[in-house]
């Protein structure tokens, strides 16, 4: 059974460049998905709290989260950076849900293969700013983020073949993953995550 995902497009250069010329933009950005990704992980316990296998596991994602936004917000901290006044509505992630079935346990699915998928272009993305950053604690700070979202990817996978076939899932993560394909690249390039 496999678990990871292979993203059908890779980030490109030119999202690397736009972060290394932004870096502290790319922070507050950084520092505002760990809080959604958070919340989303919570909000998954608050709506499905009959699904008692996956609780555990979402707590400790959204606390793990919770532990990344502080540690980002202390890098802002030491650079001078303030949190944006405001949290903007995601582009990327409103494109991605406004394509989720509506039926409840469709629904369901599709939001938990999005959480992987958006978890894994997360990874994949704090791996290219690990390598493009000069050695040092930021550097260290960005592999080991890396390694961490990694694992957020394939855990939400294995949530959902808790509850559903998996051949179901696996079609299902193929689409959602073309689609996300097609809304990465259909993105004006910004110093966000996503």
């Amino acid at each position: 059974m496999k678990l990871s995902i292979e993203l059908a497009c890779d980030s490109s250069q030119a999202w690397v460049d736009e972060v290394m010329s932004n870096f502290d933009e790319f922070l507050q950005d950084h520092a505002n998905c760990e809080r959604k990704a958070s919340a989303m992980a919570m909000s998954f316990v608050a709506k499905h709290p009959d699904r008692l296998e996956i609780i555990p596991e979402l707590i400790d994602t959204a606390v793990e989260e919770l532990e990344h936004f502080r540690s980002v917000y202390a890098i802002m901290t030491e650079r001078g950076v303030k949190l944006p006044p405001e949290m903007g509505q995601d582009m990327y992630v409103k494109k991605l849900i406004d394509h989720c079935r509506s039926g409840r346990e469709e629904r369901f699915l599709d939001r938990l293969l999005l959480a992987s998928i958006i978890e894994c272009r997360g990874a994949e993305r704090f791996m290219l700013v690990y390598q493009a950053l000069e050695p040092g604690p930021l550097k260290t700070f960005y592999h080991n983020l890396w390694a961490s979202e990694a694992k957020h990817g394939n855990i939400f996978v294995k949530m959902a073949l808790n509850y559903f076939n998996e051949n179901d899932v696996y079609q299902r993560l193929e689409e959602l993953n073309t689609l996300e394909a097609e809304v990465l690249q259909s993105l004006p390039l910004k110093p966000a995550l996503h």
